[in-house]
């Protein structure tokens, strides 16, 4: 049996930002392991974000954010269960990083159902000419242009775009991390980006 040190909590806590008793109970089970505390850890999270995923957000905040030079601006609304965590540094810190990644990627919509369809048609037109002009066979091309619209889905909506900071996660896996870690449901619900002269 490993001894688990105070000194092992306070990194794991400070890796993952998780209560002290979860950082004990997982670095227990992992053996003293951190990576493999840590990799636990983001499991629990995913498992409670699931959980709580039903409960309804009537609580948040509107938070602006204005890119050094004022040419560019994001106004975001992410709401939480209760007016308490609205107010915590993590969530807040959460908020702001959501509208930095979305000023440096100008997604369409948070969701496919958000996006333009006269940009998807569009979108889709020029994949398929693309296609007929390589030479692939008809037959084909549909499927072809069915998965570049997929792709072209997940580069141009928020929630399932790369996220700018660790592009090892998607907006949804810093989100269910996030709620993992406040215990609470958390929803991004709309966003504006203004950009001088678009």
């Amino acid at each position: 049996m490993v001894q688990i040190s105070a000194a092992m909590v306070k990194e794991l806590r400070e890796a993952t930002g998780s209560g002290i008793m979860d950082c004990k109970r997982v670095l227990a089970e992992a053996e003293g392991d951190m990576e493999k505390a840590i990799v636990l850890l983001r499991k629990k999270g995913l498992a409670k974000a699931a959980k709580r995923a039903g409960r309804s957000t009537t609580e948040g905040i509107i938070y602006s954010y204005i890119h050094t030079g004022a040419k560019l601006g994001v106004l975001l609304e992410v709401d939480c269960e209760s007016d308490f965590v609205a107010k915590t540094e993590n969530f807040k810190a959460f908020v702001k990083n959501i509208a930095m990644h979305i000023a440096a990627t100008n997604p369409a919509g948070l969701n496919p159902e958000d996006v333009d369809p006269a940009v998807v048609e569009k979108e889709k037109e020029i994949f398929r000419a693309q296609m007929l002009e390589q030479g692939k066979p008809e037959n084909i091309i549909d499927k072809i242009v069915e998965g570049k619209v997929e792709k072209f889905y997940k580069d141009i909506c928020l929630m399932s775009q790369q996220y700018v900071k660790d592009p090892q996660k998607t907006i949804t896996d810093l989100l269910k991390e996030t709620i993992g870690k406040i215990g609470e449901n958390i929803q991004i619900k709309r966003f504006v980006r203004f950009q001088i002269g678009e």
